[in-house]
């Protein structure tokens, strides 16, 4: 398993500098609303089918990596595609995924040495940009400015924590026997193009002790 975070960094190689934190959700009162009504009125403000330029710092046993990519998102059928680069404009690696698993259609030479990368960098994807609200048999508890629904899902479960003054996503959590497995922070709202989305988004995987910083750069929505 370690080999995965070993690639991840090779994914990454190029040092970079160090990203500014992005500002925390303003906690204040979530309204009158039920928790599922808030749920589905954030469900209806953020985008299906989209795509997103991004830098991504890497941050890996106390070093930090950066790279430039290019994420394109359907969530409605559960497909994307991303593709990343140096900052130089050297292309790492293209690969895209669907619900039955990842293709990679491109790589620098001789990553397969360094452990299953496409299901690493798919497996990030799919946790950070799907499945953004719980499903129906998610149970919840509502405190004045924050709303948690808990949801089991394979082995573990899943926390959803909403909060912020348009009750937004910003955290997802999963769990599993042993604690906490991975979890991706969302921050810095905006609305763009009619549609509501984070400017930044946090993801530490807990087992392989590494970290994302993702900053998006270009938003643009797909229209059908």
């Amino acid at each position: 398993m370690r080999n995965v975070s070993a690639g991840l960094v090779l994914l990454l190689f190029l040092a970079g500098c160090g990203t500014a934190p992005f500002r925390e959700t303003v906690r204040a009162p979530l309204g009158p609303l039920d928790a599922r009504s808030l749920v589905e009125r954030f469900q209806s403000r953020i985008p299906d089918n989209f795509e997103l330029l991004n830098t991504v710092v890497f941050e890996y046993n106390g070093r930090k990596f950066t790279a430039i990519g290019t994420v394109q998102i359907n969530r409605a059928d559960g497909v994307f595609k991303v593709a990343g680069m140096n900052p130089m404009g050297i292309k790492l690696f293209e690969l895209s995924g669907d619900r039955r698993g990842v293709t990679i259609h491109y790589s620098i030479a001789d990553f397969s040495r360094y452990g299953d990368i496409s299901s690493a960098v798919g497996n990030d994807i799919r946790w950070m940009y799907f499945d953004l609200v719980p499903g129906p048999e998610a149970w919840n508890w509502k405190r004045s400015d924050t709303l948690i629904f808990h949801q089991p899902s394979g082995p573990g479960f899943l926390e959803y924590v909403f909060a912020g003054r348009d009750g937004d996503l910003i955290e997802k959590r999963y769990y599993e026997e042993d604690g906490i497995v991975w979890k991706a922070s969302y921050y810095e709202y905006r609305d763009q193009d009619g549609k509501r989305w984070p400017q930044g988004i946090v993801f530490i995987h807990y087992p392989y002790r590494y970290r994302l910083i993702v900053r998006q750069k270009e938003f643009r929505i797909e229209r059908n």
